[in-house]
């Protein structure tokens, strides 16, 4: 059931700007109308994505279709299972990397690829995250060069590039 649509439109020239908002009654509803794509409208091809608060949209990347998330604050007692475990409740799991920062040698970064980029825009809308009794925090995963060009698009925007915590980046 929708509870409200908008058509985002360019108030000069009074057309479309290509995308819109469709806001349903739950989070159940997003999540069958996420697993019914692809979506036609007028004969074209979209692609939904879930919306992410204004926030969050300022994040390098936020808005870029990804699969990979980065995980931090994760425990060494913390095993490929309960990594596993936890993420497969957001979606198919394809592959789950550990390495090592190159930067200092120690600090073990870990990297969770999905089989699509809905369970990645679902997980890191979640704000906070427990995997084994441990609480820890979830980004997009992104290659240096999307970081570049995440940065220059929103230093256009907002004339900064200064975006702190570039921890999503390490690949």
């Amino acid at each position: 059931m929708l509870t409200d649509c908008v058509v985002t439109r360019d108030l000069n020239i009074k057309r479309s700007r290509g995308f819109g908002f469709v806001t349903y009654a739950t989070v159940e509803e997003v999540d069958a109308a996420m697993k019914a794509r692809p979506h036609k409208v007028d004969g074209r091809v979209g692609e939904p994505k879930r919306a992410i608060s204004r926030e969050e949209s300022q994040r390098p990347g936020a808005h870029l279709t990804v699969k990979k998330i980065f995980v931090g604050g994760i425990k060494e007692d913390t095993e490929e299972h309960h990594l596993r475990d936890y993420s497969e409740q957001y979606g198919k799991t394809e592959v789950i990397e550990t390495m090592t920062n190159q930067g200092s040698g120690n600090e073990t970064l870990l990297f969770v690829t999905f089989g699509d980029h809905d369970p990645t825009d679902k997980t890191v809308i979640q704000k906070h995250h427990t995997v084994n009794g441990h609480n820890c925090e979830v980004r997009k995963a992104l290659s240096q060069q999307e970081m570049a060009s995440a940065s220059s698009s929103q230093r256009g925007q907002s004339g900064s590039g200064n975006f702190g915590g570039g921890r999503g980046g390490w690949e």
